[in-house]
């Protein structure tokens, strides 16, 4: 059986005893932070697929549109946390790499010392909705005080859900909450913005000119509000589903 090497420096205490003029104290072991990008990592709920999502391996395909949105992203986590924006919102199409981007910045902030939580909108609803205790008309606060309290939250696929009003203030309390404290927001939504360059708000189909909802359809206009106001909003270039033009190779 194996066994774990203990720190010479400190014998495992994670605390080495130092004395300046006369007087001795206890200082932080360097040896306390040596592994604790990788158990911020295990802990930050970044589903498989992304894991190992990083700048280094995002595929730009020599779209130099992609090469500056991701030359953007990589600047935010790169200054992080003394940017202008606390947050980053990221919006496109699906299958433009809007999920690989975000998940590269988390993981480069958390090389930083820094905890993130990777979450997907829709799930974080569920869980929330279903600790939901009638009797008491309260809820089970560890989904909601997961997204109002982590350091740094990763909402995924944000707007991916039925529109009520429960979801709309739901959204509107977590991101406000976020906005007001300055804790960082990475997000990202397939939905367009009718202020944002180059979104589709349009479509058309056989019968004529289809409008699309919105993220302010979805969300509603007080949290869409704070979004941008704390956040560097990034409009990923219209090119193809990566998705289907990898199933296309095989």
């Amino acid at each position: 059986m194996s066994t774990q090497a203990v720190c010479e420096k400190c014998g495992g205490t994670g605390w080495i005893i130092v004395e300046r003029a006369s007087v001795s104290g206890a200082e932080p072991c360097a040896c306390r932070a040596q592994g604790r990008a990788e158990r911020l990592e295990e802990r930050s709920q970044i589903p498989p697929l992304y894991r190992n999502a990083s700048f280094e391996n995002f595929k730009t395909e020599g779209v130099r549109d992609l090469k500056s949105v991701m030359s953007d992203v990589k600047a935010y986590a790169d200054t992080f946390p003394v940017g202008p924006y606390p947050g980053l919102l990221l919006i496109g199409e699906p299958g433009t790499g809007k999920t690989h981007l975000a998940v590269a910045a988390l993981r480069r902030i958390m090389q930083k010392g820094f905890e993130g939580v990777f979450t997907d909108f829709q799930t974080l609803l569920d869980r929330i909705r279903a600790g939901y205790d009638a009797s008491s008309n309260s809820s089970n606060k560890e989904a909601y005080r997961m997204a109002l309290d982590s350091e740094v939250l990763l909402l995924d696929d944000l707007g991916a859900h039925r529109v009520t009003d429960w979801v709309q203030d739901t959204v509107t309390s977590i991101v406000t909450q976020r906005c007001n404290n300055r804790k960082p927001l990475i997000a990202t939504t397939n939905l367009p913005d009718a202020d944002v360059e180059g979104s589709k708000t349009t479509q058309k189909t056989a019968v004529g000119v289809e409008y699309r909802r919105t993220l302010r359809d979805h969300i509603g206009d007080r949290a869409r509000s704070r979004l941008f106001e704390m956040c560097n909003v990034i409009r990923m270039p219209n090119i193809d589903d990566y998705r289907i033009r990898r199933g296309k190779w095989f």
